[in-house]
């Protein structure tokens, strides 16, 4: 017999660690099953204790239940009779069996079956669970549209087919909630930041009442195997009272956060990005002048596999291949020491190494005629299948590549705030007729700032030095950030930084129309 739950505890981790030695990293992956560490699972119970009346008696849901981290930690931290009932779900049997026989003496009823196949019964005052991260591309079409209905019913929430399943998980539970029942979700933090977003935080705004969103730290990852930085939403299932405020913490512990600040929740209706806060200030509500007053922000190309379209140049003369059906392209960033890219007399670019792109739609048969050595290329291509793949398929012909003209200046799409650049983006002035892979942002002047860079051409150098002054807060609060502290800035977000700066290096700027997400993007 089993003396103490830290004893069970040691159990559980042990069974834990060898379940999960049984499946490889990418399976795990593909069905979103990241276990909680149990110091998390400990700091949180604790928590979701002072957010209850003191006493109440506490009737748990788990729908993601795993082993039972969150439910061990339940019973360290409530005594045994404040726990009316514990009622916890896992699809996977590999986790659901022995989890069933640990806890086969406790009050906990494990169902080993489907969370969003059951009959919802909203008697619970607790909920915490870890969702399983799955995204959205691992789940059939057909699930899709059965878990947007059911959510759609559950909670009123309409969420777009790019949600994760983890959305869906909280909405559904809302049907089981107790009213005034308090649920801590942990979660991937992207949901503050991405479109399909919008709707879990229209649900968290209007029908309850969000108590407290705290993020981790991505340098201090939770979950080594996911790179995913991660947070813990509170919410009570009550409407929202007036003049509501929501308590934002980030870094160290839900209990003793490194950083805090409250925000009102018309604050967070107009705020596109909750993870500004803690550590950014909010917005003004006025207008300033942004990189798409003056600039068109698009991706670089996907080619549908680098290693085949973008060759070096020693390749293509070895092999005898037409270099007017290729053009230039940038190499990674870490081949460009400089923040600035000069060109030869033909306007190709001084790098290391010099990389051309495939890029003709010059149909088959006439390079077959004109080209030998191409053709002959083009059916390796094919015996490798890359004209079946999805971005080449979808082209005509295969091997074409989509429309990028040479940026005058580019930035980087990936980044650290490491200690040499002490800043996560660059912006790099491009000289050359290089196009850019989608490692890069271009930037391309709109035609108000076209005019005067034609009757000024220093003018995209000044501008290029201002766009490296922009602090890294201001990019940081603009973009996302993974597990591990990688930083990713979108065109949408570089689109939105404040271009203050360059307003006044433009004669005469006037604030425009704003521009629509169509113009703004491309």
């Amino acid at each position: 017999m089993r003396e103490t739950i830290d004893d069970v505890e040691k159990e559980r981790q042990a069974i834990q660690a060898e379940l999960d030695s049984q499946k490889t990293q990418a399976e795990r992956n593909r069905l979103g099953q990241f276990a909680t560490p149990t110091t998390l699972a400990l700091d949180i119970i604790r928590y979701a204790r002072k957010l209850l009346p003191s006493g109440k008696k506490v009737r748990f849901l788990d729908p993601a239940i795993g082993t039972g981290a969150f439910y061990s930690a339940l019973r360290k931290v409530f005594p045994p009779s404040q726990i009316a009932e514990a009622l916890g779900f896992e699809l996977d049997p590999h986790y659901g069996k022995p989890a069933a026989r640990l806890w086969k003496d406790s009050d906990l009823l494990l169902q080993i079956s489907d969370f969003t196949l059951a009959e919802p019964s909203p008697r619970f005052n607790l909920t915490i669970c870890n969702p399983p991260y799955v995204r959205h591309h691992h789940l059939h079409n057909g699930d899709k549209v059965r878990l947007q209905l059911r959510t759609l019913k559950a909670s009123g929430m309409k969420l777009g087919g790019l949600a994760g399943l983890y959305c869906h998980f909280l909405g559904l539970t809302h049907a089981w909630m107790a009213q005034d029942g308090i649920a801590g979700w942990l979660i991937p933090s992207e949901f503050m930041d991405v479109n399909y977003g919008q709707s879990l935080k229209r649900y968290l705004l209007g029908r309850v009442t969000l108590l407290h969103i705290h993020r981790f730290d991505p340098n201090d990852m939770q979950f080594a195997d996911a790179l995913v930085s991660s947070a813990v939403v509170w919410f009570r299932n009550s409407p929202p009272p007036k003049d509501h405020a929501v308590n934002f913490t980030f870094g160290g512990t839900l209990l003793d956060p490194k950083f805090s600040r409250t925000v009102s929740a018309k604050v967070l209706t107009h705020e596109p990005k909750w993870t500004r806060f803690p550590t950014f200030e909010i917005r003004s509500r006025s207008d300033v002048p942004r990189i798409s007053h003056f600039f068109l922000v698009k991706r670089g190309l996907a080619t549908g596999d680098n290693s085949y379209f973008i060759l070096e140049e020693e390749v293509i003369k070895t092999r005898r291949l037409p270099i007017e059906t290729f053009s230039p392209i940038l190499p990674s960033p870490r081949y460009l020491p400089d923040d600035e890219v000069r060109a030869d007399l033909q306007g190709n670019p001084k790098t290391e190494p010099r990389l051309f792109l495939l890029d003709t739609r010059l149909p088959e048969k006439d390079i077959k005629e004109r080209f030998p050595f191409l053709w002959t290329y083009l059916e390796e291509g094919k015996a490798r299948r890359l004209d079946n793949r999805y971005l080449c398929s979808h082209r005509t012909p295969w091997y074409s590549q989509e429309n990028r003209p040479p940026a005058p200046i580019v930035c980087t799409y990936l980044g650290r705030l490491d200690v040499k650049r002490r800043r996560p983006f660059r912006f790099i002035l491009n000289n050359s007729r290089a196009t850019v892979a989608n490692v890069y942002l271009a930037m391309y002047p709109r035609p108000l700032l076209e005019r005067w860079l034609n009757r000024d051409p220093t003018l995209i150098r000044r501008i290029w030095e201002v766009l490296n002054q922009i602090t890294p807060d201001q990019l940081l609060g603009e973009g996302r950030v993974y597990g591990g502290g990688l930083h990713k800035l979108e065109p949408r977000e570089l689109a939105n930084v404040d271009a203050s700066a360059i307003a006044k290096l433009v004669p005469d700027y006037q604030m425009p129309v704003p521009p629509t997400q169509i113009e703004m993007f491309g």
